[in-house]
């Protein structure tokens, strides 16, 4: 490409002004052409030169004009990316889609909020960029990106973002509105919103309204009647909880010896629960309320484990299911949780004229 040669000799023998001009000149011949990726380079070996010592309007100018072009030298983006000016910089930040995500990660690490605010606004943003963003934006980058439908969260970016909203109502709102929250972390939002920010998501999502109610109404489906044998094993049982002996230990040894009725009990009394709500979680196939009320405790995956053992037929589990309930176990929130049982409780209190009298477990 003899042009290309010429505008390698202006570099090496024009002025400033001639070698302004040939940078616009070699802009214009990039951008209204189609060229290979090698060419593409040439090009961005060309402009960088020309581009080495000029001033910051003229680097804001070859941002601006370089930004929507599919046809940006790779190069010349990332470093434009990279310039501390946000003027220079922002263009290229929102709108280059030839910047790579290990570019993105990086400038979203180490500059400046204006940086990490026009990441946020890109059409798309991949879950390694949306991780840094909710971790070291500012208010104002972490409520941008969370309207922003073309980015992805990961799991623990969507955590991170629960754990800021809880004093961001505005937040609070906009991820309630994502479509794409898992629903676990969907309950967990929900729990921790203020009354208000739940009111408002009820007429957007009607999910919203039952978000925990649902899983305590699992809870609830459980009611049943208690077995005898629970009353021979409430009296060794209360009188260790009336003494204040009752706790996690405690509950281990049981799981561990496997003395199913002082474990049923136990966790009852310490989840104030009724024996026969106890005893169907722990005997069910679905495990999810077991791992509820574990949670609500905040017990050990030790623990949990033993209980889970307890209760399974012959006291084996497939190595596959335990691994989804080990999962499970550690996407739950204890706060959460604890908001599942105080659901059930009150709904069940609500209830509690229409329901035939059950066995309830306190100490005498």
């Amino acid at each position: 490409m003899s042009i290309l040669r010429e505008l390698n000799d202006a570099i090496s023998r024009g002025t400033p002004e001639s070698r302004l001009q040939a940078l616009w000149h070699a802009t214009d011949m990039l951008l209204m052409g189609r060229y290979t990726e090698s060419e593409i380079w040439i090009f961005g070996e060309l402009i960088g030169r020309l581009s080495e010592e000029i001033e910051l309007a003229a680097r804001c100018q070859l941002a601006r004009r370089l930004a929507r072009s599919d046809q940006a030298p790779i190069q010349m983006v990332n470093k434009l990316a990279c310039d501390d000016s946000i003027d220079v910089a922002g263009p290229i930040l929102r709108y280059s889609e030839r910047l790579e995500n290990q570019v993105l990660v990086a400038n979203a690490r180490c500059k400046s909020q204006q940086h990490l605010f026009a990441i946020s606004r890109r059409k798309s943003i991949d879950e390694p960029v949306t991780d840094v963003l909710v971790e070291r934006g500012d208010q104002k980058v972490v409520n941008s990106v969370a309207v922003n439908t073309g980015a992805r969260f990961s799991d623990s970016g969507f955590l991170q973002l629960i754990k800021r909203s809880e004093n961001d109502s505005i937040l609070a709102e906009h991820l309630g509105r994502r479509r794409d929250i898992p629903r676990h972390l969907f309950q967990q939002l929900i729990a921790k919103a203020s009354d208000d920010v739940r009111k408002k998501l009820q007429f957007e999502r009607p999910e919203a309204r039952n978000a925990v109610a649902d899983v305590a109404g699992s809870l609830h489906a459980m009611f049943g009647p208690a077995s005898k044998n629970y009353f021979t094993a409430k009296k060794a049982v209360g009188s260790k909880h009336r003494i204040g002996d009752l706790g996690e230990a405690q509950l281990l040894e049981y799981a561990q010896t496997r003395k199913l009725d002082e474990a049923v009990v136990a966790l009852s009394l310490l989840c104030t629960l009724p024996v026969d709500v106890v005893e169907r979680a722990m005997l069910a196939a679905d495990k999810e309320a077991l791992l509820i009320l574990a949670k609500a405790l905040d017990l050990s995956w030790a623990t949990t484990l033993a209980l889970l053992f307890l209760g399974a037929p012959d006291h084996r589990i497939a190595t596959g299911d335990l691994d989804a309930m080990k999962a499970e176990f550690a996407r739950l929130d204890v706060e959460t949780s604890g908001r599942v049982l105080q659901a059930y409780r009150s709904r069940r209190e609500s209830a509690g004229s229409s329901l035939t009298p059950r066995p309830q477990l306190h100490p005498v």
